[in-house]
C-alpha cells in the first residue's frame, strides 16, 4: 500500500507502527529506493489475526 499521504518516510512509518500497535510490516525501500513511500504487509496469517492487524492499522493511520 502506497503511505506517502502520511507524511513520513517507509522507514518511519514501520517504526512508528511497530512502536505504536506492535504491528510490524516491512518498508518498501528493503525491496529498492522505488519503493519509497509504500509498506509491504504478509497476508500468511490466519483471518482472525489479519481481522485484528487491520483494526491496529486502521486505529494508527486514523491519527493522521
Amino acid at each position: 500500500p502506497c503511505i506517502k499521504k502520511y507524511g513520513m518516510t517507509s522507514d518511519e512509518f514501520c517504526t512508528r507502527l511497530l512502536t505504536e500497535e506492535k504491528l510490524a510490516v516491512v518498508p518498501g525501500t528493503a525491496f529498492g529506493d522505488c519503493g519509497e513511500g509504500y509498506i509491504r504487509i504478509s497476508y500468511a496469517y490466519s483471518l482472525d489475526n489479519l481481522k485484528a492487524a487491520m483494526e491496529r492499522f486502521e486505529r494508527f493511520v486514523s491519527k493522521f
